[in-house]
């Protein structure tokens, strides 16, 4: 269902500055790692958005990293898959993650990415510690500008023909991806963190469908690709990260019992 949003598209324009968020990432104290505590190799899966790969999300992946998570790409040179066939490969990385590490896997997926991360702790909360979305529109994933629908068509047009790798239009409601959208709309599990980032000055994305309920909302101010070089997002994405890894070690704490008087 679509959201109601006041505006006709979102300000696309505002994606031209991405250049200039990166230079201020770079003089930010926070990408340097200060007052972001260690994480003690708390596992992290990355998941870029629509049309980007792996290295759409390389900075912060380094970041990440240096700030003692471990980490794993979704292994995506661009998202567009069908989304329960991409969805599948993503939980069994999930799952080798889980098991090499000991411990949930928390993840982070940009736009597109974000929703896959969705389904994927709908569907294995045994083995997701939280998520982190950035501008992911989790209340319709087609709640975008006209400019970025157009591809969506063709990428969608080319499936439909055969092209291999690709999603096609009876992705949306055909067969083959029904087990993905009944997830997408389904209850998000009590017992995993989630938190949404958003920007009101999203250019590709309308912001209102990144509300998810279920969801704890970060508001920052970046543009839509910007989201992945905001310093405002890496320390909301830094602070989402210690919550999850805080609560799954009490979780894991032994039980003490007191002896009796």
């Amino acid at each position: 269902m679509r959201v109601p949003s006041p505006f006709a598209a979102p300000p696309i324009w505002r994606e031209g500055r991405v250049g200039l968020e990166v230079a201020a990432l770079l003089r930010d104290p926070v990408f340097h790692g200060e007052g972001v505590p260690d994480a003690r190799e708390q596992p992290v899966l990355l998941i870029p958005g629509f049309l980007a790969g792996d290295d759409s999300l390389g900075l912060m992946t380094r970041w990440l990293r240096r700030t003692g998570h471990y980490t794993r790409k979704a292994g995506m040179r661009s998202n567009i898959d069908c989304s329960e066939a991409a969805v599948t490969r993503l939980e069994e990385r999930v799952e080798v993650m889980a098991e090499c590490r000991e411990q949930k896997v928390a993840i982070v997926g940009q736009s597109r990415g974000g929703n896959f991360a969705k389904v994927i702790a709908v569907r294995r909360p045994d083995l997701v510690s939280g998520i982190v979305t950035l501008g992911s529109p989790q209340l319709d994933p087609l709640a975008v500008h006209p400019l970025v629908a157009l591809p969506v068509l063709a990428v969608g047009a080319l499936g439909t023909l055969g092209a291999p790798g690709l999603f096609r239009h009876s992705c949306r409601n055909g067969r083959c991806c029904e087990r993905f959208w009944d997830d997408m709309h389904a209850d998000f599990p009590s017992g995993v963190g989630y938190v949404s980032i958003y920007s009101r000055s999203d250019g590709i994305v309308d912001w209102h469908s990144c509300l998810d309920p279920a969801a704890e909302h970060e508001e920052i101010q970046a543009s839509h690709c910007g989201m992945a070089v905001s310093a405002q997002a890496y320390r909301a994405t830094a602070e989402a990260l210690e919550r999850f890894r805080r609560r799954e070690l009490r979780r894991r704490a032994p039980i003490r019992y007191r002896r009796a008087a």
